[in-house]
């Protein structure tokens, strides 16, 4: 990897013509890769980069820079994939694709939208189950009902997985009224039934089968593949409740597991998961924002801290219980949803609680009135102080004050306020003892001058982002390029403020 030309290959100020000078040579991928992300890239330099590798081609269809014109599906397949997956492809390009003899091609061309419909047809009867159930994923209601009568149950288990899939066909994949037994199963196409999957053989010679998931089993029902397939319809928003609720004392925990989340489970199955054993079924239920406010007080108890802070996430939770949570579920300085929808009443009540953790989960908000705002930053817990620094509109004196009481505790927070002065950022920079990530930040900010820079390249962390600090002295930038760093020379070779001479100097 030349980190020097990647580090042009990305730099904002790097003239159309260097630009022109590196797609000639860009034969390595992250060259590529940088110059194909390149927001002024012409059209023409598009499908120059496009000409060097198929990888950077279909990154650039993908991104919307070359259209139909601009490929040749049968000189670069790949993109031609690409385009049809963004809806930009023409329809003979699928109708080639369906009966192409490489199987990823066609499992790829039956993930993308808007298929004609003979070419769906043709999908559907391919003789790889892979390309058949890479179908049944992404196809319209119509075609997941007939293939949901497929009879191999790897197929069935993509149904269950396509959000597209009718209501009554995803009851039916778990019932299995109406629809007839599934004859095959990605175990028994392999071995002779009845056989569990042991885990991939160490040996040079691959066994057959190794390509299967461990614990995949098939006494002739189908097992493993059938409780994937209930998993997924389970976890499918499609799936009728009524049809769901039936699994809450299921013996299997991912089954129960898949059901936590939904929002559409009558209260006495949320009662039911409540009590289950599995700490993370618990866990997911007390986030669930469809869970009535009688379970979540009785999940606010729960002997898991996990399931308490779980409950905190919730964004309807009860601010009273969300307060008499916040010193033992261990949150964190994060917002959480139930603060940020706090109202002005809640806001002024929740800066006047007595407990210091509720107070650093409202100084998490960055849309404080300037009065509350102000009062937190005066806090005397570092920890509120942690929380409330990043916040717009402190003023210098405050941002100063956090750290002449609290010095290596607020200083990487206080850095990352985006008001923070040049004048303060150097303060940060010179502060002794050092906090490494404190200079992290400063190397980071917009505001960050020559002085508060150069002190960050002492940190081996932060170098690489001091290097690529456009405020950093041009004689800086140039030394850097050769720094033994490899990601310290690419970032000085980023750097906008490296002359246009240089840039000329470093382009082959």
């Amino acid at each position: 990897m030349n980190h020097i030309l990647c580090g042009l290959a990305a730099n904002p100020a790097l003239p159309s013509e260097l630009v022109d000078r590196l797609i000639t040579v860009a034969d390595d991928d992250e060259i590529a890769a940088e110059l194909a992300a390149r927001p002024d890239l012409s059209h023409a330099q598009a499908l120059a980069l496009a000409a060097r590798a198929e990888g950077t081609a279909v990154h650039l269809a993908y991104e919307g820079r070359l259209t139909s014109a601009d490929i040749d599906p049968v000189a670069r397949p790949r993109a031609a994939l690409a385009l049809l997956d963004t809806g930009a492809g023409l329809p003979e390009w699928a109708r080639r694709f369906a009966t192409d003899p490489v199987i990823e091609r066609r499992e790829k061309l039956a993930a993308c939208p808007d298929l004609p419909p003979d070419v769906t047809d043709t999908l559907a009867a391919d003789s790889e189950i892979a390309v058949v159930a890479e179908l049944a994923l992404w196809t319209t209601p119509d075609m997941a009902a007939r293939l949901a009568r497929h009879p191999h149950a790897e197929v069935r288990r993509a149904v269950a997985a396509n959000e597209a899939t009718p209501p009554a066909v995803l009851e039916m994949l778990l019932t299995g009224d109406g629809l007839p037994p599934a004859r095959r199963c990605l175990v028994c196409d392999r071995e002779r039934t009845p056989a569990a999957h042991a885990p991939p053989h160490p040996h040079p010679h691959p066994h057959p089968a190794d390509d299967l998931p461990p614990g995949a089993f098939c006494t002739g029902s189908h097992e493993s593949t059938v409780h994937d397939m209930w998993r997924q319809a389970l976890s499918n928003p499609a799936t009728p409740a009524r049809a769901a609720a039936g699994f809450a004392g299921h013996s299997s925990a991912l089954l129960r597991w898949s059901l936590a989340g939904r929002p559409d489970l009558p209260p006495e199955v949320w009662g039911r998961l409540a009590d289950d054993p599995l700490p993370g079924i618990r866990g997911d239920l007390a986030e669930n924002p469809a869970v009535d406010a009688t379970h979540l007080r009785a999940l606010a108890t729960d002997v898991s801290p996990d399931v308490r802070r779980s409950l905190a996430h919730n964004p309807r939770v009860p601010l009273d219980l969300l307060t008499s949570l916040a010193g033992t579920a261990k949150i964190g300085a994060t917002l959480l949803p139930r603060i940020a929808a706090a109202t002005p009443a809640e806001v002024e009540s929740l800066a006047k609680s007595p407990d210091p953790a509720v107070r650093m989960l409202l100084a998490a908000r960055r849309d404080l009135p300037p009065g509350t705002r102000d009062a937190l930053a005066a806090d005397t817990d570092a920890k509120v102080l942690k929380s409330i620094a990043p916040h717009p509109g402190l003023s210098e004196a405050r941002l100063r004050d956090m750290i002449d009481r609290h010095g290596v505790r607020v200083l990487a927070r206080v850095a990352t306020n985006p008001d923070a002065s040049p004048s303060l950022l150097e303060h940060v920079a010179r502060h002794d003892p050092p906090v490494p990530k404190a200079f992290r930040e400063v190397a980071r900010h917009r505001n960050a001058t020559a002085p508060a820079l150069l002190a960050c390249l002492t940190d081996r962390q932060a170098r690489p982002m001091a290097a690529a600090h456009p405020s950093l002295p041009v004689p800086v930038i140039v030394e850097l390029l050769g720094d033994a760093e490899g990601r310290v020379a690419e970032a000085a070779a980023a750097n906008p403020s490296l002359p246009p001479a240089m840039m000329l100097k470093l382009t082959p």
